[in-house]
């Protein structure tokens, strides 16, 4: 996604939250975090692709604007050694809510929207599952960005020894593969369902 759409994405979410930031350093700041060099695939690439999948997705939001800033933070934080990126970010998401003047009740969602971004939750309400399902969309996608993916995640991780991270990163595949359904949301279950499961058994085949 171009500057010109991220910005123009991020100044959406907000007026659908009836306030405006009183500038653009907020979104640099967050673009500046999906920049950071230890990230492969949490980067930029990745909330563009979030957020294309929501703009085309987005008349399933109960409340459009909440669901778009819960992904613009959702990984707003990432530390591949810690186990609190998802609080510590959906607590920065809530603070700068309230701090632009958003009911604290939209804030509260939010935060609990980026909380549910944690893979071993289970996503309440449609919003929620929307989140989800864009957030997963990318074991959907076309092989070739599959593949990619998956360089990206295992080049995250490259500090752990093959030995721990291959049986590590199956287990993880293994899950999303056991579930009854990957996507919940009708549209994107009949667009990424299969496709979604193909990648997922070849991926889950190679690190055999």
């Amino acid at each position: 996604m171009a500057p010109e759409a991220l910005l123009a994405n991020w100044n959406a979410a907000w007026r659908a939250l009836g306030v405006a930031p009183a500038d653009n350093a907020l979104c640099v700041e967050l673009q500046r975090r999906y920049s950071e060099p230890r990230r492969h695939y949490h980067t930029l690439q990745h909330l563009g692709e979030c957020l294309t999948w929501f703009e085309r997705e987005q008349a399933l939001a109960e409340r459009p604007g909440e669901v778009a800033l819960a992904l613009w933070f959702h990984d707003a934080i990432y530390d591949v050694h810690a186990h609190d990126n998802e609080i510590r970010s959906a607590e920065w998401a809530r603070s700068a809510m309230l701090a632009a003047g958003v009911q604290p009740e939209a804030a509260e969602r939010v935060h609990a929207l980026v909380m549910a971004t944690r893979h071993d939750a289970v996503p309440e309400g449609r919003d929620a599952e929307l989140l989800i399902d864009i957030d997963l969309s990318i074991l959907g996608a076309e092989r070739e960005r599959f593949d990619e993916y998956e360089r990206q995640v295992h080049a995250e991780y490259a500090f752990v020894p093959d030995e721990v991270r291959l049986p590590r990163r199956r287990a993880i595949l293994q899950r999303f593969l056991a579930r009854e359904a990957i996507y919940t949301t009708p549209r994107m279950h009949g667009l990424l369902e299969a496709r979604a499961r193909a990648n997922l058994a070849r991926s889950i085949a190679a690190m055999a």
